[in-house]
C-alpha cells in the first residue's frame, strides 16, 4: 500500500472521527431551546410525560432524548422550571434533574369559605382543591393545633408566600400554620389578652369588621364600637353575621343587600345571629385582612355604640353615641334605599 493511499485512508478516518465527534458535541452542547418559558413537572411524572412538556421549547427532541439516555436521566424531579432560550441539551437536562425550580408566589385574601380558599390555592400549586380541603380539616391536625373545624379559616393569614409549585397539600397547610404562629407575635398575643379575647375571638371580631367596612381607615373605629358593646354586654347586632347565617341556611349563592327584621327572625336560632345571641359568634364569618386584625388589636378609643351606612359618604359610616342620633342616621339611610327601590 503506497503512501498516498495510507494518507487518504488516514484523512478519511480523521474526517469520520471528526464528524462523529462534532455530531456528539452538537447533540450535547449546541443550543437546542428555541424559546423561553416555564414547564410544570408533576409529581411522579414519567420521562415521557416530561418530553411532552418540553417539546414546545426544543428544536430537536431526539437529540434531547439521546443525551438524556447517555446521562442516565430518566426520572424527572417535580416542580416549576424556567427554560431559557439558547440552552443546550446538557444544560437543560442538568436543570431538570437538579430540582432547582423557580418558586411561585402564592397569594390569597378575603376567601369566605375553606372550599373557596382550597380552590384559590389549587390554581397556584400542584395540589388539587380536594386534597387541600382534606388537609385543612384533618382531625389529627386540628387536635394538634387545637382548632375547631369552623375556626380553621382563621389559620390562614392573607398575604403572599413563596413556595415550590409541587408543594403538597399537607406541606402547604403546615407552612400556613408556621406563618400563623409567626404572625401572632408576643406583642399581638399580649394585646389580645388585654382585650380579654382569645386569638380566635380576635379573628372572629376582625371578620365582622372586615365585612362591615371596606375602608381601612374606618376599621379601627368600627372595631372600637364593637368592643364597646362587648364591654357593656350589649348584643353586637352585626348585620354581616345575619348574612352569614342566611347563607348557611340557604346556600352560599344566596344574595341579600339589606338585612330586614324578617331575616333576623328567619335565623333566630343560629349561633351566628348576633341580634339574638350576646357576645361574639362561635367563629369567624370570613377571612379577615391583616388590617382588620390590626384594627381590633389597635382599636380606636371612643364612645360610639351605633353606626349606620352614610348617605353622603358612600362606603363610609355615620357613628353615633346615642340611640336618638342613630335613629336619625338610620332614617336617612332607609329613605335613600326606599327611593332606590332596594327591598332585599
Amino acid at each position: 500500500m503506497n503512501r498516498k493511499i495510507i494518507l487518504a485512508l488516514t484523512a478519511t478516518i480523521l474526517l469520520i472521527v471528526a464528524f462523529i465527534g462534532y455530531s456528539i458535541y452538537s447533540k450535547i452542547y449546541v443550543p437546542n431551546t428555541a424559546q423561553k418559558g416555564f414547564v410544570y413537572i408533576k409529581s411522579h411524572a414519567s420521562f415521557e410525560d416530561l418530553k411532552e412538556q418540553i417539546i414546545p421549547f426544543v428544536k430537536n427532541i431526539k437529540t434531547f432524548d439521546w443525551v438524556a439516555d447517555k446521562k442516565k436521566f430518566r426520572t424527572p424531579k417535580a416542580g416549576k422550571y424556567q427554560i431559557k432560550e439558547g440552552m443546550n441539551n446538557n444544560e437543560l437536562i442538568n436543570l431538570l434533574r437538579s430540582g432547582k425550580q423557580v418558586p411561585v408566589n402564592v397569594t390569597f385574601n378575603n376567601q369566605h369559605t375553606l372550599e373557596a380558599l382550597s380552590g384559590r390555592i389549587a390554581q397556584q400549586i400542584e395540589a388539587d382543591s380536594v386534597s387541600l380541603l382534606e388537609a385543612f380539616t384533618n382531625d389529627n391536625f386540628l387536635n394538634v393545633i387545637q382548632f375547631k373545624k369552623n375556626e380553621v379559616l382563621g389559620l390562614f393569614i392573607p398575604n403572599s408566600y413563596q413556595l415550590n409549585w409541587n408543594t403538597s397539600a399537607e406541606k402547604f397547610r403546615n407552612r400556613m400554620y408556621k406563618e400563623y404562629r409567626k404572625f401572632w407575635s408576643n406583642n399581638r398575643v399580649l394585646k389580645a389578652k388585654e382585650l380579654g379575647l382569645s386569638l380566635n375571638q380576635v379573628t372572629a371580631l376582625a371578620s365582622i369588621v372586615q365585612k362591615e367596612t371596606a375602608k381601612e381607615s374606618e376599621r379601627p373605629i368600627v372595631a372600637g364600637l364593637y368592643l364597646n358593646r362587648l364591654r357593656e354586654k350589649w348584643p353586637l347586632q352585626a348585620d354581616p353575621t345575619i348574612i352569614f347565617a342566611m347563607k348557611q341556611k340557604y346556600g352560599q349563592d344566596f344574595e341579600m343587600r339589606r338585612v330586614l327584621f324578617k331575616n333576623i327572625e328567619d335565623v333566630k336560632d343560629s349561633p351566628y345571629n348576633t341580634y339574638k345571641k350576646q357576645g361574639l359568634p362561635p367563629s369567624l364569618i370570613a377571612m379577615p385582612d391583616i388590617s382588620s386584625i390590626e384594627a381590633v388589636l389597635n382599636s380606636k378609643k371612643h364612645d360610639y355604640f351605633y353606626m349606620c351606612a352614610s348617605v353622603s359618604k358612600i362606603g363610609y359610616h355615620e357613628f353615633a353615641k346615642t340611640l336618638a342620633q342613630h335613629n336619625l342616621n338610620r332614617k336617612k339611610f332607609i329613605d335613600k334605599k326606599n327611593k332606590q327601590g332596594v327591598k332585599q
